[in-house]
């Protein structure tokens, strides 16, 4: 480094050096300029400092200096090892990459430099460049530990665990008898239990085994340790020893839910699918009543039989089980139990017992069967038991009755009011359900998540403006938007989202779901940092497991709703294109002349005036955001904050298409990836695309709505085509022929008898009707009136087989009225359909049941301007008007 400069150049220059790895950016930057002073064309000092102006945020400057750095000196490794460095800061992996190797071909043996290629091939998956690379620097420095396990989990990550295993034996070969030291004993024994889990993953149990014992002095992590010996005692079937292990696992974790299967595998006792004979369940049940003599504190002892008892025993521990939580007050009994309501009549049993209970307590202030008086807090928490019981079940007026009486009971309980809060949310009237919510905030300011459950009720209600104001509560001072983005609080970016979409506000709708996107992005960089760190400290099956963690990322919930999200913000945007390019140009040139260069010119100032502003709150924001390294603490000015710009894309389903190859590869087995493929390749006209979409629907559930409506749509499509001319048309026409009788829906049938077909074998489900009607009416527009009948003519059976469960969901008869207003126009049938819904759902805003909040007229009081107070039933007044003037 500086080979050509003079000793006193030379030893400025490698003061530069130091002070760019001390963070001293300044200090390093006057070195530079006074190399630069006497040698103005230096090319490794014009890089080194456009490296330290890269540091402190002046980054034009730096590329020009590198670049200018490069050309004067094309030879020199340092050039390119900080050109690499400039394009890894920006996140350009492969650019980087790519200047690395030419920096290697000067200097092909340079470590720092074949570190850092390293550290980006396994960001970037490149292992069989990561295993190179690795093996590489444990020939140049074998003497190194981190270089030997580095090489060993190149190897295992590119699925070659029997040579990391290899690898990683020649190293403790290296070592001597007495190894490790005390201040090293914990890495090493997670070196250890790493290549036990290669041992395993390879299928060499009985070695992993005899490894893991005859190394036990070695590995401080005891509790790993066991868990580690009994997987491999159970894989390897010796049973008797793995029983034995995990009782002494439980002794020291009794409330290790996983402890416990073990056991039971251990016993023979263990069911994937949760199915037992009686005999079974008899073995189970005297198993769990001695581990419950002997760990009497546990929860989870007693917790795990109601899983597989039944009827009369089942009632039993649940009785045992539920009277202690009710007398102490575990607000969370509901959601613990919840899990039951799938078992059939398990629900039912808790009914009588809860309703008995209740009785009880009512009657004689205590249990059944017991003498001792319970406090009264203990009837509080049945009805609240009950309250949510009833809502599960969707007999809201009967959870309604339960949750205000606890509330007259009790009305200073939060809990309360989140619960009838979120009664009122699954009966559909959500504005109700926003103010109880935003009243269960105020009794308690500093409580998050009573906060962040008001702002979810303000967002479903699509009160946006007062769900922002009151999420900010929680966030710092300053930039409160930006805080809640800078926090990656997704759960509130994918509900606002949503709430934009459902008001038709696309811009901010898009900028909401790509801000979660940005996060994703965000999660996969902030692993760079750990390929370094988990070598060097060890932490190698964690770093293993964040790996394969990262890679499935893109599977996960959030990102999956962020992705349907934005593309169906773009399907709509293409159906229904934005003013901007198009009407507002023709109104323009309607104008004279005068009048158009007058406009311009004021929409330029206003531009300029709102970059201004931007650019003064951005700076004061930033006031003293100087660190001592001369780098700014600058937060970047949003400068499209409502999306505007994201709607004037002039290719909306190709940016839906980059989001749909993402939940393609990683969601692939979601019917709604395949249905908005569908949806975006029948507006690109992309036929085969389509189909592909449409197998894909079939395979996954044929019997599904959406399913039956795609099929029949691409099918009708086809068939008004006109007559291919080319010979890809030909092709593609022979392609469509070949497949059709592969549907088993359409052989031998037309596509109207295949409706009929599927009308019979799912005619007691409402969305399967809508569905049927819907094809009915596209197929054959001149019975449209049949088609609305066989709406109107769907059952709705309002008690199940197995308890009182309503049939139809509101969500779908939501559905419904909007597939009448917009696909059938007809507004006389949707009046009819909505007036019928308001029955079903007498809590519905959107049905406008009598129940709802606008018409609960015992609980409106008019006021002279008109706004309208809420009252509920703990008699504290909440206006709904005043509420909504708070957001603007």
């Amino acid at each position: 480094m500086g080979a050509s400069l003079p000793p006193k150049e030379a030893n400025l220059f490698k003061l530069i050096v130091k002070s760019y790895e001390t963070k001293q950016y300044k200090k390093g930057l006057k070195a530079a300029d006074a190399i630069l002073k006497k040698f103005p064309e230096h090319g490794e000092t014009l890089s080194m400092k456009g490296l330290t102006l890269n540091c402190m945020d002046r980054k034009p400057e730096a590329y020009e200096l590198v670049r200018l750095g490069l050309k004067n000196d094309l030879k020199s490794h340092v050039c390119w090892h900080v050109y690499g460095l400039l394009y890894r800061s920006d996140r350009e992996y492969r650019e980087a990459i790519k200047c690395y190797r030419n920096a290697l071909r000067i200097d092909p043996d340079n470590i720092e430099i074949l570190r850092d290629l390293s550290l980006l091939q396994a960001q970037m998956r490149d292992l069989g460049g990561f295993v190179e690379t690795r093996q590489q620097l444990l020939t140049l420095k074998p003497n190194h530990r981190m270089n030997w396990i580095g090489f060993a989990v190149s190897h295992h990550l590119n699925s070659n665990a029997s040579k990391a295993i290899d690898i990683l034996e020649a190293y403790e070969g290296t070592l001597e008898d007495d190894y490790p030291p005390d201040n090293e004993r914990c890495e090493h024994g997670e070196m250890l239990l790493y290549k036990i889990s290669l041992l395993e993953e390879c299928g060499s149990l009985e070695k992993a085994l005899q490894e893991l014992r005859k190394k036990e002095f070695k590995i401080v992590d005891k509790l790993s340790y066991k868990e580690e010996e009994v997987s491999l005692l159970v894989k390897l079937n010796r049973l008797e020893e793995g029983e034995k292990l995990y009782r002494v696992l439980l002794a020291m974790n009794p409330d290790n839910y996983r402890y416990y299967e073990g056991l039971q595998m251990c016993v023979g006792l263990h069911s994937k699918i949760g199915q037992y004979s009686p005999d079974e369940i008899d073995k189970l049940d005297a198993l769990y009543k001695s581990l419950g003599q002997q760990y009497t504190w546990s929860s989870a002892v007693k917790r795990i039989p109601l899983d597989f008892l039944e009827d009369v025993k089942f009632r039993d521990a649940a009785d045992n089980y539920v009277r202690p939580l009710l007398t102490k007050g575990v607000p969370s009994l509901f959601s613990d139990l919840s899990p039951l309501y799938d078992h059939p009549g398990k629900a039912s049993i808790l009914e009588r017992l809860l309703l008995d209970l209740e009785e009880s307590l009512k009657t004689t202030g205590g249990y059944p069967g017991r003498s001792e008086k319970e406090p009264p807090s203990t009837l509080l928490w049945t009805l609240f038991y009950l309250a949510q019981h009833y809502d599960r079940r969707g007999l809201y007026d009967i959870a309604l009755a339960k949750i205000d009486e606890a509330m007259q009971h009790t009305p200073t309980v939060i809990d309360l009011y989140s619960v009838k809060s979120k009664i009122l949310k699954h009966g559909g009237d959500f504005a109700a359900a926003a103010a109880l919510a935003d009243e269960a905030r105020c009794m308690d300011l500093a409580d998050r998540y009573v906060n962040s459950q008001c702002v979810k009720r303000m967002l479903q209600a699509d009160q946006v403006p007062l769900a922002e104001k009151t999420a900010v509560l929680f966030t710092k001072d300053g930039d409160q938007h930006n805080n809640l983005h800078d926090m990656q609080c997704m759960w509130y970016e994918l509900a606002s989202g949503e709430s934009y979409f459902r008001q038709g506000d696309l811009g901010r709708a898009l900028k909401k779901f790509l801000a979660v996107e940005k996060h994703y992005a965000d999660i996969t960089e902030d692993q760079f940092d750990f390929h370094s760190y988990c070598l060097r400290k060890m932490t190698l099956r964690a770093y293993i497991e964040m790996l394969r963690f990262q890679d499935l990322l893109h599977a996960h919930t959030y990102f999956r709703k962020a992705a349907v999200g934005a593309i169906r913000c773009y399907i709509k945007l293409y159906d229904s294109p934005s003013k901007s390019s198009t009407e507002e140009d023709d109104e323009l040139a309607k104008l004279p002349a005068s009048q158009k260069k007058k406009l311009r010119q004021k929409q330029r100032k206003a531009e300029a005036r709102a970059k201004k502003e931007a650019e003064v709150k951005g700076e004061e924001a930033n006031v003293g955001g100087v660190s001592k390294s001369g780098k700014r603490h600058v937060k970047p000015v949003d400068p499209d904050p409502h999306g505007e710009k994201l709607l004037q894309t002039e290719d909306p389903l190709m940016e839906a298409g980059k989001y749909l190859k993402l939940l393609q590869k990683h969601s692939s087995d979601f019917l709604e990836t395949h249905l908005l493929s569908f949806e975006v390749n029948m507006r690109k006209q992309k036929i085969l695309l389509a189909l592909q979409a449409l197998k894909q629907l079939q395979r996954l559930d044929a019997g599904k709505p959406d399913s039956h409506r795609c099929l029949l749509r691409f099918f009708h499509k086809v068939a008004s085509r006109p007559a291919p001319a080319t010979d890809g048309e030909k092709l593609i026409s022979g392609v469509l022929e070949a497949e059709r009788p592969t549907f088993s829906q359409l052989h031998g049938k037309s596509l109207v008898e295949a409706n009929a077909v599927f009308l019979e074998q799912h005619k007691d489900s409402l969305m399967h009707r809508a569905a049927v009607a819907e094809m009915s009416y596209c197929l054959e527009p001149n019975k449209k009136g049949e088609a609305i009948k066989l709406i109107e003519e769907s059952p709705n059976n309002l008690v199940s087989s197995n308890g009182s469960l309503r049939e139809w969901k509101l969500k779908d008869c939501v559905a419904v009225h909007k597939l009448l207003v917009s696909n059938f126009d007809d507004q006389d049938a949707a009046l009819r359909w909505k007036s019928r819904c308001a029955g079903y759902f007498p809590y519905s805003s959107y049905f406008e049941g009598r129940h709802c909040s606008a018409n609960r007229d015992s609980k409106q009081a008019h006021t002279e301007n008109g706004s309208v107070e809420f009252l509920p039933s703990n008699g504290k007044v909440e206006k709904l008007e005043a509420l909504k003037n708070l957001a603007i």
